[in-house]
C-alpha cells in the first residue's frame, strides 16, 4: 500500500501515529527522529491505517448547507430541539425548551446557532475538563474550544487541551469521554493499553461514547 503522510516533530517523548477525518496520515514524533523508525513503525500498523481510511462514517462527503425555518430541528447534548423564528427583536439565540430567533434576524441564523453553541461549548467543557484533571493528576497549559476541521479534540505537545465546539451537540457521556480522552494523552501519549485503561478507570463504560461517536459524529457537523 503506497502511504502519503505528514511528520510533525516536536519535544514530545513517543512517536504517535494518527488518521485525521480527512484520510490524511500523521506521524508526531521527538526531535531528531530518524526516517528509518518512522517507516517501521507505519508498516507495523499500516492494516490499521488501512481500516482507519476505509470506515464507513469517518470520512464522507461535505453536507449541503443547511435551510433554516421555524420547525427546524436543532441538536444539542444528544437531543434534538425546535427552533422557531419569533417576531421579537432580540440578537442571537435564546433557548428555552426550543432555540428562538428574532424573525428579523433570520439571515443570520446560522452566525447566531454557531456562536450560542461555542459559547455553551465553553461553558459546560470547561469545568468538566478541570474536574477530570483532578481526578487524573495532571495539569494542562489551557484549554481551548476550537472550529477543528478534522478532530474531536487533540492536546498538543505544550499540554494545550483542543476541543470542538461541536461536541456541544454529543450526548454528555460522549463529551466526556473525549475530554478525558486529550486529558489522558497527558500520561500516555500513544494508544497503548495503559491509556486506554486510564479511560475506563474514569469512565467504565466509555466503549459506548466511542462508538456512539464513531457511528453517530457526522450528525454534530450539521448545523
Amino acid at each position: 500500500m503506497q502511504l502519503d503522510y505528514e511528520i510533525i516533530y516536536s519535544n514530545r517523548q513517543r512517536l504517535q501515529i494518527s488518521v485525521e477525518r480527512d484520510k490524511s496520515v500523521v506521524v508526531r514524533a521527538p526531535e531528531g527522529t530518524a526516517l528509518q523508525t518512522i517507516e517501521t513503525a507505519l508498516e507495523k500498523k499500516k492494516l490499521w491505517i488501512y481500516e482507519k481510511t476505509r470506515h464507513p462514517q469517518k470520512f464522507h462527503e461535505k453536507k449541503k448547507e443547511r435551510e433554516y425555518i421555524s420547525g427546524t430541528s436543532i441538536l444539542y447534548l444528544g437531543k434534538e430541539y425546535k427552533l422557531d423564528f419569533v417576531n421579537d427583536d432580540f440578537e442571537g439565540v435564546k433557548f428555552d425548551g426550543r432555540f428562538f430567533i428574532s424573525t428579523n434576524a433570520a439571515l443570520f441564523a446560522e452566525q447566531f446557532l454557531q456562536e450560542w453553541f461555542i459559547e455553551e461549548a465553553r461553558r459546560i467543557i470547561t469545568p468538566k475538563v478541570n474536574s477530570y484533571a483532578e481526578k487524573l493528576g495532571v495539569n494542562f497549559n489551557q484549554i481551548l474550544i476550537s472550529n477543528m476541521k478534522y478532530r474531536w479534540g487533540s492536546c498538543t505537545p505544550k499540554d494545550n487541551l483542543n476541543y470542538n465546539w461541536r461536541l456541544i451537540k454529543a450526548p454528555v457521556s460522549v463529551i466526556d469521554y473525549v475530554i478525558v480522552h486529550e486529558l489522558a494523552h497527558l500520561l500516555e501519549s500513544n494508544h497503548t493499553r495503559r491509556f486506554w485503561t486510564i479511560i475506563s478507570v474514569q469512565l467504565p463504560h466509555f466503549q459506548k461514547s466511542k462508538e456512539w461517536l464513531r457511528y453517530n459524529g457526522r450528525l454534530l457537523e450539521n448545523l
